[in-house]
């Protein structure tokens, strides 16, 4: 089973083989992108050793939404030993997110 995955706005997309789906994740993704996904495998009758491909759209887009999906997919790969592919479709070791920009990291008050 293929899974897509794009955290890079307020709208999580995930794609199970030709299955989609859209949460509205705002500033639930961190807590919940695990149980969205496992919650949608269940509904496939999937689980996941099922996943035999990763697909991640790497960016631009959100900042902390795109590093909590690179975690997630690369620890999938890592743990499930299967690939990793960015959206041109290029196999990749480990997911690397693309702001698009520099990150806007603000000074410390003290």
């Amino acid at each position: 089973m293929k899974l897509y995955l794009d955290c890079s706005t307020p709208t999580t997309i995930l794609e199970l083989d030709d299955q989609r789906y859209e949460w509205a994740s705002g500033r639930d993704l961190a807590r919940d992108l695990l149980k969205f996904i496992h919650d949608k495998l269940i509904e496939n009758h999937a689980d996941w050793q099922d996943l035999t491909e990763l697909h991640y759209f790497v960016g631009p887009g959100s900042f902390t939404g795109l590093r909590i999906g690179a975690s997630v997919i690369n620890t999938l790969g890592d743990q499930l030993n299967i690939p990793i592919y960015n959206q041109r479709g290029e196999i990749i070791t480990l997911a690397l997110p693309e702001y698009g920009r520099e990150a806007n990291i603000t000074p410390p008050k003290k």
